[in-house]
């Protein structure tokens, strides 16, 4: 990935080339007003500890080298901040030189062309970032305190750590989290993670052909409590650490084959101590020629052998990112197909939660995976991937992981968006194992062909997200994102009856309304509000305080054809049938008789009345009419679906003239007509 394929980052819009060349001309060193050198860069929910000083390297050593001798992982050694999981990834990007290019790329040096500015690049919700910082690091008494190399003239890993914590909003927002989030940032790679205790027979192979192909890993020891972090056992290995995998081998031990795996401990130190470890006897037991290949770093180094059987008994998770997507599991390559979404939860219309909430769950976003080409045994392999994006920026506004999942269904034949009783009746035919507050939830499942509908959710209703959805088939699959049509249907309304004809309701319909109208004899927006407020009032089903001003200027909006800003009898008329039906739709969704409906149940009801609204325009209607319980009354919903007969009455006018262009413009049409 080359630096003019990523986008850049600054709030200026400027490239790193060009920050650079301004700095060397004007002669002074970049100092970066996006994350400046003060305590917000470094935490938002507390205040810093010791008194920090933020040092160049320059100024903390005489001869700083960006890279010295080459990136590796002794270059690793953690601070004081909890983020061992990002170490342990940075760990395994140092064995894969090209991925390692990428993302720290080699144009930059304490030389001539300094100017006290470096880049990094990152993936980031499917797009690659191109991310700037200035050199100036925190420090104690002249030491950095964040993360560092070995060699204390070596600041590539420490700038590394800056830039991310920039592009996450703080250093304090790197605290806590899975070496797989890191290892996709560094490749923009697809991630899997395995139990050990419930892990497949061939678990030792699928790690042996993942390294094989450039993959990178990472393990840990599931704590049980916080006190238990970072603890270490007896053993050597510390609980609720972060790891990094770095060999996996078969050696022949007294005639007998044995499975050994290579792991790293970020710190730099504190080892496994038992079987296989650094000095232990079973080194004895192979050839000194094999010896002598495999081991490597025998000092304290933070890096050791187990035997398989071992690892899987010490250590709960594997988490491996294929750095591309390639096969894992099979003996021959596969370039994966991939499908990518973006789509958001929003409560009161598309944030229905898990299938426990079957009243919303429905409402959901939807997407519909085709997979109709089997790869082998007839059936066709996916990894589903489910990621919340942003959400370590959001910390500092007191917002943190959502628990997410999703769920696979049978596709039914030709539906747009499933309603509530497919999921009523239907099971799933594949889902995520658990709902989980991580950034990404994802799963390889064995599929036979067929249609599927992809459901993912949060697990309670009404919290909002944005969410990246990949989808990685064996064999090239069609996927498209469900409810995403914009149309309406809506037959031009019957002719009304003339006077002789009038039904015992219309002619007192129209006694009320010759009260009300002038010479003329039309009525204006007051004189209608008056006369709806006065026979809606007696219907004893519809509960609500009184149609608003507002509702009635978008009533006459629609029924006056001949544009003098009131109607007349006869146009009133073709409203009242309309209004008679609006009625009785809302009563359908009105199931408790509270005299408001769910603004879930939106979707359903204006399908209803022939109108259908894509996620994004459904989640705009409901920010608009929903209240804070999530509900619409009488009043708000009459005002909606006026509004959207009005505007989709414009559209069909214009439609004639010029379709793709009213394609184009309807959310903003929408906007206004909404008075979003």
């Amino acid at each position: 990935m080359s630096t003019s394929q990523a986008e850049n980052t600054q709030s200026d819009g400027k490239s790193f080339e060009q920050l650079r060349h301004e700095c060397l001309m004007k002669g002074v060193l970049f100092e970066d007003p996006d994350f400046p050198a003060k305590d917000s860069s470094l935490f938002f929910s507390e205040k810093v500890p010791v008194h920090i000083e933020w040092k160049r390297p320059t100024e903390i050593c005489k001869n700083p080298k960006f890279i010295l001798d080459g990136a590796d992982r002794t270059d690793i050694c953690q601070g004081q901040l909890g983020d061992c999981w990002l170490l342990a990834a940075v760990a395994s990007l140092t064995m894969k030189k090209e991925a390692l290019a990428r993302v720290v790329p080699p144009d930059q040096e304490f030389n001539q062309r300094y100017a006290g500015i470096f880049h990094f690049q990152f993936w980031n919700h499917n797009k690659w970032l191109d991310v700037v910082v200035d050199d100036r690091l925190p420090t104690v008494r002249n030491q950095l305190i964040m993360l560092h190399s070995a060699s204390s003239n070596e600041f590539w890993s420490a700038l590394l750590e800056k830039a991310y914590a920039k592009l996450n909003g703080s250093y304090e927002s790197l605290k806590g989290g899975s070496t797989m989030e890191a290892m996709e940032d560094f490749t923009g790679g697809v991630g899997e993670m395995y139990e050990t205790k419930a892990a497949p027979g061939d678990l030792f192979n699928i790690m042996k052909k993942a390294l094989d192909r450039g993959s990178m890993m990472g393990c840990s020891i599931d704590i049980t409590s916080s006190a238990e972090s970072e603890a270490k056992t007896s053993t050597g290995l510390v609980k609720g650490h972060a790891y990094s995998i770095t060999g996996v081998e078969e050696v022949n031990a007294r005639g007998q084959k044995v499975k050994l795996v290579r792991i790293r401990n970020p710190w730099g130190q504190v080892e496994w101590n038992g079987a296989w470890s650094d000095n232990s006897r079973e080194w004895n037991y192979i050839d000194s020629a094999e010896k002598n290949r495999i081991m490597q770093n025998s000092a304290d180094d933070g890096e050791f052998w187990m035997e398989f059987e071992d690892f899987k008994r010490n250590y709960d998770k594997v988490e491996i990112c294929n750095m591309s997507p390639d096969s894992l599991t099979e003996d021959t390559k596969h370039q994966w197909a991939v499908n990518v979404f973006e789509g958001n939860w929003i409560r009161g219309s598309t944030a229905g939660g898990c299938r426990n909430y079957i009243d919303t769950f429905w409402t959901n976003p939807q997407f519909k995976l085709l997979l109709n080409d089997a790869d082998g045994d007839n059936t066709c392999s996916v990894v589903i991937a489910l990621m919340q994006k942003n959400r370590r920026k959001l910390r500092k506004e007191g917002l943190d992981l959502e628990t997410i999942g999703f769920a696979v269904y049978e596709a039914p034949e030709g539906e747009d968006h499933v309603g509530k009783d497919f999921f009523r009746y239907n099971g799933s035919k594949a889902r995520s194992r658990t709902y989980i507050n991580m950034r990404e939830v994802a799963e390889r499942f064995t599929l036979p062909p067929g249609n599927y509908l992809l459901v993912p959710t949060t697990f309670q209703p009404h919290h909002e997200a944005d969410f990246l959805i990949r989808v990685f088939s064996e064999t090239k699959a069609e996927a498209l994102e469900m409810g995403s049509k914009v149309d309406a249907d809506l037959p031009d309304p019957p002719m009304p009856s003339p006077p002789e004809e009038e039904t015992k309701e219309e002619k007192g319909l129209r006694r009320l309304f010759e009260q009300l109208a002038g010479s003329d004899q039309a009525i204006s927006v007051r004189e209608l509000q008056e006369m709806l407020n006065g026979v809606l009032s007696r219907r004893k089903e519809i509960k609500f305080d009184g149609l608003s001003l507002s509702t009635c200027h978008s009533i006459i909006n629609l029924m006056d054809v001949d544009n003098t800003g009131k109607i007349e009898f006869q146009e009133f008329k073709v409203f009242w049938e309309k209004l008679k039906k609006w009625i009785m739709l809302f009563l359908s969704f009105d199931t408790d008789r509270s005299g408001k409906m769910s603004s879930y149940e939106l979707r359903g009801a204006l399908k209803a009345a022939g109108m259908q609204l894509n996620n994004p325009l459904l989640q705009l209607v409901g920010l608009r009419f929903a209240d804070e319980n999530y509900e619409i009354d009488f009043d708000d919903y009459l005002t909606c679906i006026v509004r959207l007969e009005n505007m989709f009455r414009v559209f069909q006018a214009l439609d004639k003239f010029n379709r793709g262009r009213v394609q184009m413009n309807i959310m903003q049409f929408l906007m206004l007509s909404m008075n979003v």
